[in-house]
């Protein structure tokens, strides 16, 4: 997904489009993000994009920037800090994704008694606490009990090393449901679940957020059960904003791409055309 988005914002922000783009991979870290962004605040950058790892810890440099009257755009994650310290914010609506996760979990098992596992995204980050809310939220009437929840830091080795524990804790037979914050942990998790003998989709059922390809291949594969989508192609939005912004016109401050919902058949149908 973050490979996705990344090509996607170097895309945009070429040179052939007008953009003289420094860019910076701060691989997880919120300290070394936070030192980047100093860096262009002294550069003197004309304007900075952000895709927060951490919602925490913003408010001293984006106040620098705004001193050094450098506009930020913020893109995928949101962020606690004043939304007077950046202009404007693109992406997509977590805890709608989360709500839609559990939609159909509710759905799926109703009233039946479901033990079902939790595999986090980044602690502290916007898109595990919104996802977690929203489908604590949509699962709230339901049977459906969470009998553990750990991060596995959205990435696939994490999640699975994170199943492992839950698998030698619970047992295959002990685990109806896996909720996975993004498609990179499923996969882990399904690596998991098969090396311990069972079956991912049947012994134990997956939903997930992201839509990537090797998710949706797993859900062709009827590995996993549904996927919610979290575009990652954002680059030409925000590379928009960017250019209204030192226009000096008003931009909304939210700004929500919509998302999409795949059933196997649906991904079938959709996975030929995917970009990402």
């Amino acid at each position: 997904w973050r490979s996705a988005n990344t090509e996607s914002m170097k895309t945009a922000f070429s040179e052939d489009n007008g953009f003289e783009l420094i860019f910076n991979a701060a691989d997880n870290d919120p300290a070394a993000q936070i030192a980047a962004v100093r860096g262009f605040i002294n550069q003197g950058v004309d304007a900075i994009v952000i895709a927060p790892i951490v919602e925490d810890g913003w408010e001293d440099v984006l106040q620098e920037a705004a001193d050094a009257e450098i506009p930020v755009i913020l893109e995928d994650r949101t962020v606690t800090a004043p939304e007077d310290l950046y202009a404007t914010w693109v992406g997509l609506d977590f805890k709608r994704e989360g709500v839609y996760a559990g939609e159909w979990a509710a759905e799926t098992f109703g009233d039946t008694p479901t033990k079902m596992v939790v595999l986090e995204g980044t602690t502290g980050s916007a898109p595990a606490n919104d996802r977690a809310e929203g489908f604590d939220e949509a699962t709230a009437e339901t049977a459906i009990e969470k009998i553990d929840s750990q991060t596995g830091d959205f990435t696939r080795d994490g999640g699975k090393t994170v199943m492992e524990g839950f698998l030698q804790k619970y047992g295959v037979d002990g685990i109806d449901l896996v909720y996975a914050h993004n498609d990179d942990m499923a996969l882990g998790a399904i690596e998991a679940i098969e090396a311990a003998g069972g079956v991912p989709g049947e012994d134990i059922q997956i939903v997930s957020i992201d839509a990537v390809h090797d998710g949706m291949q797993a859900l062709i594969d009827g590995k996993i059960n549904y996927i919610v989508e979290c575009n990652p192609l954002l680059g030409e939005l925000a590379a928009g904003f960017v250019n209204s912004v030192l226009a000096g016109e008003e931009v909304e401050k939210r700004n929500y791409v919509e998302d999409q919902t795949f059933t196997q058949e649906q991904a079938e149908e959709a996975l030929p055309d995917r970009l990402y």
